[in-house]
Order: C-alpha cells, then structure tokens, then sequence
C-alpha cells in the first residue's frame, strides 16, 4: 500500500511512520495486510511520474482567516498538491486523508478536503496533529479495505 505524504512541523511524518510501524505489525500477524510504502514529498522534491496508485495524507496549513470567507488559501503544502497534479499521477491517486487541529473548527483538514475536491477523490479519514493509536490502527483498516477492494 503506497502513501505520499508532506509533513511542515513533524506532525504527519509521525502519524505516517507510526502507521507504518502498526501495518508491519498486522502483516506480520496475517501476510493479507499489507504492508505501507510511504514517499515524503517536500519543496525540494522532483515531479515524477507514479506507476502505482497510492492514498494522500496531507496536513492543514492555511493563510489566517477563518476558513470560510477568508483565511481558505492553502500554504505550504504546494509542493504536495503539485506532485499529485503532475502528468497522470492524479489518476492514481485512490483518496486522501487528512491531518489537522480540531481547535480550528471548519478549517480542520480544509486542506485534504480541497485536494479531494480538486482530484475528484474521496476524504477518507482524518487524524489530529500526530493522531493517536485509535486513529492509527482505525484509518490502516479503512484504507486496507479500500487498498485491497480498488487494487487487488
């Protein structure tokens, strides 16, 4: 199971890294789960071409406001959002997954939910900040099933 991720303060690099620790875990356990080939993506990273369909776990940065009239300018996750729209890579993309603040009301995971938009894919789950272990092993199942019902 693939996920490109972009992470600014820590925060979803180590939801990512815990989640992947959790999918070795269950495979090891049962070899139907799959393991979780994660891809930082960052401002100094080259577009490529993916050959494989991955999900998108994208963090909430947003340029002041309130998320609804003002303030819904996604910033610095750009380099994320580019590499997804790079050549044929949006058409691989099985769904995204959002991380954020819950202190911000309406603009928690704006992000992940303008990118689903965007790509025209589903908002699968969200987590908050580093996410917990309930998060963790709750969005692995969600997106196990989904993995393994669209690409199987």
């Amino acid at each position: 199971m693939n996920i490109l991720y972009i992470s600014i303060s820590g925060n979803t690099r180590s939801f990512v890294t815990r989640m992947q620790d959790f999918a070795k875990q269950k495979h090891s356990e049962n070899p139907d789960f799959p393991i979780i080939h994660a891809k930082e993506i960052h401002d100094n990273s080259l577009e490529q071409a993916e050959t494989e369909p991955f999900f998108a776990v994208v963090p909430t940065y947003l340029e002041g406001g309130n998320g609804i009239d003002s303030g819904d300018k996604e910033i610095l996750t750009e380099a994320l959002r580019d590499y997804i729209a790079f050549e044929d890579n949006a058409t691989l993309c099985l769904g995204v997954i959002g991380g954020g603040n819950k202190n911000f009301n309406y603009q928690y995971c704006l992000t992940a939910k303008q990118y689903a938009e965007q790509f025209q894919v589903p908002f699968l789950a969200d987590f908050e900040l580093r996410g917990n272990s309930n998060e963790i092993e709750t969005i692995y199942v969600t997106l196990s099933k989904y993995w393994q019902k669209h690409v199987s």
